[in-house]
């Protein structure tokens, strides 16, 4: 730090000599500005708040004296980043405590003694800058834990859209509706008092509200036409469902957003006059929040394509609104909607899902940072400080650790070093093999190159890796920034970060993404997830690949003469026989009703395979024939993207139960006039 001169210190006193005197002792390891009275130290303050690490203070001067400018600078929140040291003659300690009392954090008196200048100086910038290091590394945490809040929310929301069929834009929306609607209703009254944190999180909660579909059946969520009065029962279920996981959560976890979470879940289809679901709640019984999304979620269903339903105009859905098509609402949101109605249109096209992300992840942490910002100004607040994290990440399984490179030393928590059974100090971490033993050495260079990849712009690294914890390979996340000896040079002096357990996190997350890929009835993979996973290797040029459409013959006189459920012990029976007949890396899916999809990967000529697999399909079951038809369509003859071969396959599919049930056909172009016979899933 002192060999750079990088600091800059800000001298104030009335008298020449001493500022002359202070400025000799200094200038050979700080930039120094002077100032003769307390204005022009103001004026300076402003000028250069950014760059002065120091302020040396005397109390008696002209114009304004040291006790107002300390004032001054406790009004403009100058006082909590630039440190002052008063100078005076003056030793009465009414003068000394008043100073203190105003935020200085050292006295130093006149005649000057050199060395104690020199050394208190260094040892209140260092203090500082250790403080503003602290507060950098509880900003990120915290800027950090939004951000991963916010990312789980997001991935189980898209897995709740991904099997429910709609747009990709829907929980956008209701975000961006939730957010437009709840900050109008600030400015409209004070009903209902909200603060922008509580706002934000109202906007994050939001995207679960439809998180109880994720155990609704798939053919009733993307059922085409209009639902039974027995399947509308079970769609409305969804609240109850999405309560109760939120419910689960908050048993383990008193989590604010949890909480909100639960209430949209199970009332956003509550309505003003009592007449929604679940519970029948009428007027302000229904949280502010659940109103809010419940017009959201209204609004963005009238004016969004919907599988039993098309788009209707933002007009149209306004007077639908309005006019109490839709259920009652709160009449100071119908007021909010009517406000913010002329510029809904642009405000969903234009917001993006990284700039609803950011907006909310800064707006929570600025309240959490406001709500626990570091304040001290010694070294023993400031331990206490650092007592009190690491207690705190002890509490919240985190592995904190810091590395020097002039050292080659790692250092870890007591605890994390407890939790991995290595020591607290490593030499020499690039060839320690306990630590190999934790951390696999690939996975350490991994780490290595992303810190050094990383930029004062971007300085956060994250990435997720086993390590061998207490017998077992756990997951966790690593966290980590480099410490610069300057931003300019680019210079690594060391590294500080943490690891945290996401074991059952990441369990947890593949347990829902497999739910929401598979078909509920045979465990094969639905539609969506098989377009998913066979769009990359068609992207893949010089391969060959075959689609095949398969329907069962006859089905719905099954149904109709034995009923649904042997119907459906026809179709499990059925997949099982599809899947025993392909190789482990094709792909096979039950895309709706009786018809499966096959994806199969060509390294010989496929007629013959697509025969064998086809011929092994029939059979009986219970005494019912089991006969099939088949359509195929191969890449790249007849296509190289997935929605052209599937058009085809569904053409010579056509064109097999036209010619008399029971064939596999492949696609050729006089079938190209045929009608297609795309399943209501896929439409």
């Amino acid at each position: 730090m002192a060999k750079t001169k990088t600091d800059l210190i800000l001298i104030v006193d009335d008298t020449e000599m001493n500022r002359a005197l202070l400025a000799d002792m200094l200038t050979p390891t700080y930039r120094v500005l002077e100032a003769a009275d307390g204005q022009r130290a103001i004026d300076l303050l402003q000028q250069y708040q950014s760059e002065i690490a120091l302020v040396l203070l005397d109390i008696v001067m002209p114009k304004l004296d040291g006790f107002e400018v300390l004032a001054v600078m406790n009004k403009n929140g100058w006082i909590g980043r630039i440190p002052v040291i008063t100078i005076s003659a003056e030793t009465a300690s009414t003068y000394i405590d008043h100073a203190y009392d105003l935020g200085a954090v050292d006295y130093i008196s006149r005649p000057f003694d050199e060395r104690v200048v020199q050394r208190r100086v260094k040892n209140t910038i260092m203090l500082y800058s250790k403080q503003r290091m602290l507060e950098g590394m509880v900003a990120d945490q915290i800027v950090e834990k939004e951000r991963n809040n916010y990312l789980m929310v997001e991935i189980l929301s898209n897995i709740v859209e991904f099997r429910n069929g709609e747009s990709g834009l829907h929980v956008l929306h209701i975000r961006t509706l939730t957010d437009l609607f709840l900050h109008q209703l600030q400015r409209t009254t004070d009903r209902y008092p909200l603060s922008s944190s509580q706002i934000a999180m109202m906007v994050n909660a939001s995207s679960l509200h439809d998180v109880g579909k994720i155990s609704i059946p798939e053919q009733i969520l993307n059922k085409p036409g209009k639902l039974t009065a027995e399947e509308f029962a079970v769609m409305q279920t969804h609240s109850a469902l999405g309560a109760q996981i939120m419910a689960d959560a908050l048993q383990r976890h008193r989590e604010e957003l949890l909480q909100l979470a639960y209430n949209i879940c199970r009332w956003h289809h509550e309505r003003y006059d009592g007449g929604g679901y679940p519970d029948g709640l009428r007027g302000d019984e229904i949280p502010i929040e659940a109103q809010v999304v419940a017009l959201a979620d209204v609004y963005d269903a009238l004016t969004s394509v919907r599988v039993y339903k098309p788009a209707y105009p933002h007009q149209q859905a306004m007077e639908m609104i309005l006019g109490g098509e839709c259920g009652a609402f709160n009449p100071l949101l119908l007021q909010c909607l009517c406000q913010v109605g002329p510029r809904l249109e642009e405000e969903l096209r234009l917001r993006s899902p990284g700039d609803m992300a950011e907006q909310s992840i800064l707006a929570l942490s600025s309240q959490a940072l406001a709500a626990g910002q570091a304040s001290s100004r010694t070294l023993t607040l400031l331990e206490q400080e650092r007592t009190k994290y690491q207690f705190f990440a002890a509490m919240s399984s985190e592995i904190q650790f810091e590395y020097h490179y002039a050292t080659d030393l790692l250092s870890m928590s007591e605890w994390g070093a407890r939790q991995l059974a290595l020591p607290m100090l490593i030499e020499d971490p690039a060839g320690d093999r306990q630590l190999a033993a934790v951390l696999d050495p690939a996975d350490y260079r991994d780490l290595q190159a992303k810190l050094r990849a990383a930029t004062p712009d971007c300085p956060i690294v994250d990435a997720v890796y086993q390590l061998h914890v207490q017998g077992q390979k756990r997951w966790y996340k690593a966290l980590a920034r480099p410490l610069w000896e300057d931003e300019e040079s680019g210079q690594m002096e060391g590294v500080i970060g943490k690891f945290v357990d996401v074991h059952e996190r990441q369990l947890q997350l593949q347990t829902l993404q497999q739910r929401a890929e598979q078909d509920s009835l045979t465990g094969m993979l639905n539609h969506a997830a098989a377009r998913e996973r066979i769009q990359p290797y068609l992207a893949q040029s010089g391969r060959q690949y075959a689609v095949a459409l398969l329907d069962l013959d006859h089905f719905k006189e099954v149904n109709d003469r034995l009923g649904h459920m042997f119907g459906d012990q026809v179709l499990q029976y059925t997949a099982q026989r599809v899947r025993r007949g392909v190789r482990a890396g094709d792909i096979t899916a039950r895309i709706g009703g009786d018809e499966f999809l096959l994806f199969l990967k060509c390294r010989q000529p496929v007629e013959p395979v697509i025969r064998r697999i086809f011929s092994g399909l029939g059979g009986k079951f219970h005494g019912f024939d089991i006969a099939m038809s088949m359509g195929v369509a191969l890449c790249p003859q007849d296509g190289e993207d997935y929605e052209t071969l599937f058009h085809k396959a569904d053409q010579a599919l056509y064109a097999a139960k036209k010619a008399g049930k029971g064939r596999c056909l492949f696609y050729e172009d006089k079938m190209r006039d045929l009608l297609s016979a795309i399943s209501p899933i896929d439409r």
